[in-house]
């Protein structure tokens, strides 16, 4: 059954199961012919985004809304915003404690807790949103990813994507790979090592800290997500350059933990509400960057006068060269991570054999 259809059907059976409900925080349930009461579950969504953040937040609380209405209020979904429950990098630990039943955020913040947890959301020189899409839903990446959580308590679920991102703004030109020495970035994941090893001095900053840092010389660049929120945070307005193309972060899919638990805890049509709401959320984020970003990118360079740059080859191999020494070490220290690794490698590589002969050779049409 495709997603939307799970979508479709869950909803319906959500409606039936709202209409046979009965006042106050109880539902009747239908299979027990109206007799029985099924109690309202009251759950709370923690997130690593500021509150009301466009895009990523927003997406958020789309989820929230989403399994609410389509659980007929049988899930009654309450979006926490970072730091309104437990800061921006505490909500891997808030779900798998149980203190949220779920959390939004992206799985490269969690690598001091598994080294493979990045692979899940974004690699330099990695995938696109379209690749990731394929090899989580077709390709073993979910089964691994939902293998790597389950320690934890947690049951992962891809839950948005911004596309290609920025490389970044910056306080200083990238002319070399010099111009990296020194450098105190705000970059996380695998990103943030392969910077490291040109010289840079990686930071991980929660998104409503990074104006603040600019401004004030805490850091001398950061790379955040794209134009669409980057115009948001106004960081136009304390770093000079932007540079492309998004090396680090081709396609970075968000994802949705839930309690493992309060999952299991759940009547099949309720987990197949949530399983499909996060699946419509997925495919509607990469939609919403996809149609905000180039209204933005107009916005930066018609109003603001922003010059984007492209980064230089030579930084652009030293970069490549880095990731594959960084990636290298990952996969020999941690048997998991190498798993991953075989699967995501293969999967990127059939897929760009494809996204050659369609994907590229339509862009070289259009021109």
């Amino acid at each position: 059954m495709q997603r939307r259809e799970w979508l479709r059907a869950g909803g319906l059976a959500a409606l039936g199961a709202g209409l046979a409900g009965c006042a106050g925080d109880r539902h009747a349930d239908p299979a027990a012919g109206g007799g029985s009461a099924e109690p309202v579950r009251h759950w709370k969504m923690v997130t690593t985004w500021p509150a009301n953040f466009p895009g990523l937040g927003s997406g958020a609380a789309r989820l929230a809304e989403s399994i609410t209405r389509a659980s007929g209020g049988r899930i009654q979904v309450k979006v926490l915003a970072a730091g309104e429950l437990v800061p921006a990098f505490e909500t891997f630990d808030a779900v798998s404690r149980g203190t949220a039943e779920m959390g939004h955020g992206a799985s490269y913040y969690w690598k001091g807790k598994a080294e493979a947890a990045p692979f899940f959301c974004t690699i330099p020189f990695g995938m696109n949103a379209q690749e990731m899409n394929g090899w989580l839903y077709h390709g073993g990446g979910l089964e691994l990813w939902r293998e790597l959580y389950a320690p934890f308590n947690l049951v992962p679920f891809p839950a948005g994507n911004t596309g290609v991102q920025a490389a970044g703004w910056f306080n200083r030109e990238i002319r070399a790979v010099e111009d990296l020495k020194g450098l105190k970035m705000r970059i996380p994941g695998l990103g943030g090592e392969v910077m490291a090893r040109l010289g840079a001095t990686p930071v991980n900053l929660p998104g409503g800290e990074l104006f603040q840092a600019l401004q004030s010389g805490t850091i001398d660049a950061a790379e955040w997500v794209g134009p669409y929120n980057d115009l948001a945070f106004g960081l136009h307005r304390v770093a000079r350059y932007c540079y492309m193309p998004g090396w680090q972060e081709p396609g970075p899919t968000l994802e949705c933990i839930v309690n493992k638990a309060a999952f299991d805890a759940l009547p099949e049509d309720l987990k197949a509400i949530v399983e499909a709401c996060c699946a419509a959320v997925n495919d509607g984020m990469l939609a919403e960057y996809t149609a905000r970003n180039q209204q933005a990118l107009e916005q930066l360079v018609e109003e603001h006068g922003v010059e984007f740059r492209t980064l230089p080859e030579a930084v652009l191999a030293a970069l490549r060269a880095a990731t594959d020494e960084v990636i290298g070490e990952i996969t020999r220290r941690d048997a998991f991570a190498a798993r991953v690794w075989t699967s995501y490698a293969s999967f990127q590589q059939r897929a760009a054999a494809w996204h050659r002969m369609s994907e590229q050779a339509v862009y070289a049409l259009r021109g």
